[in-house]
């Protein structure tokens, strides 16, 4: 989670999302951005044949969208979005990159909110890259499937961490027009948790106590899960802070959980209350 220098061997992504209600990513992109900056598309950087939201692209379909953003395997990759809470979509990318095998790749602390805030120059100037060929390779390992998550209900096999906010988590508010409701057994940290009211990252001291008490114990297995994978993406990234590299993140979550997995396997507090 550092800054650095646009230049040789740095790609800056802009990775923002919003309801399209709300905002519109890419206008506002066009509009202000830090210099030298792409826009990464997330709505275009996915599985466009999944019914659920914001999966994983395959392998060559990333591989050719990042290579005409001009990342190579050498590029060091800085991520950011506009969210006003600092940072919301820009990990999801992170996660992304680090699952296709790229190590080099950082999220600007605080988001484009701070980097305006604290008068850093912007610019309305789109810059063409030069296209560069990435090779990608899938990580299974921090990937985790619906199968795998069925499976760890009964074999515990590694910790659930969810994401979402606690009154969605307990199934008292409904998200989105989908009935919530959590996977038996996961925790939850809700992203938030992890930023400060400026919208930075809290310090790694900070950050260990949250999971400490949770009772997450970041020297075992762990897989992170949310809404649709992005948040999610937010507690792989506190984790990588405090040294746990190897974070899984459930593509599919609740959205794809409560589509498909037996009325059991969802935990909700509105069910139990009538």
């Amino acid at each position: 989670v550092r800054a650095g220098r646009v230049g040789a061997g740095l790609r800056v992504l802009d990775a923002s999302w919003y309801p399209p209600k709300e905002r519109n990513a890419r206008q506002e992109f066009k509009e202000k951005h830090i210099p030298g900056a792409s826009f990464f598309d997330i709505e275009e950087c996915r599985d466009k044949s999944s019914p659920y939201d914001f999966m994983l692209p395959s392998e060559s379909h990333f591989a050719d969208y990042v290579g005409r953003l001009g990342v190579s395997n050498d590029t060091h990759v800085v991520v950011y979005d506009g969210d006003e809470v600092g940072t919301f979509y820009a990990p999801r990318a992170w996660w992304m990159f680090r699952a296709f095998g790229h190590k080099e790749v950082s999220v600007l602390n605080g988001g484009f909110k701070n980097w305006v805030k604290d008068g850093h120059p912007v610019t309305a100037e789109v810059t063409q890259p030069t296209s560069a060929v990435f090779k990608a390779r899938l990580n299974r390992a921090l990937v985790k499937t619906f199968e795998e998550m069925v499976q760890n209900v009964s074999s515990l096999k590694f910790q659930v961490v969810d994401s979402r906010p606690e009154g969605r988590f307990r199934g008292t508010e409904l998200d989105q027009g989908l009935e919530s409701g959590h996977i038996p057994g996961a925790v939850n940290i809700p992203f938030h948790s992890f930023l400060s009211e400026t919208g930075h990252e809290k310090s790694i001291e900070e950050i260990q106590e949250i999971f400490r008490e949770k009772q997450v114990d970041l020297s075992k297995p762990l897989t992170a899960t949310c809404r649709k994978g992005v948040t999610a993406c937010q507690i792989a990234l506190a984790a990588f802070l405090c040294g746990k590299r190897d974070v899984a993140v459930y593509d599919g979550s609740w959205s794809e959980w409560f589509h498909r997995a037996p009325p059991h396997y969802k935990v909700s507090e509105l069910k139990r209350s009538k």
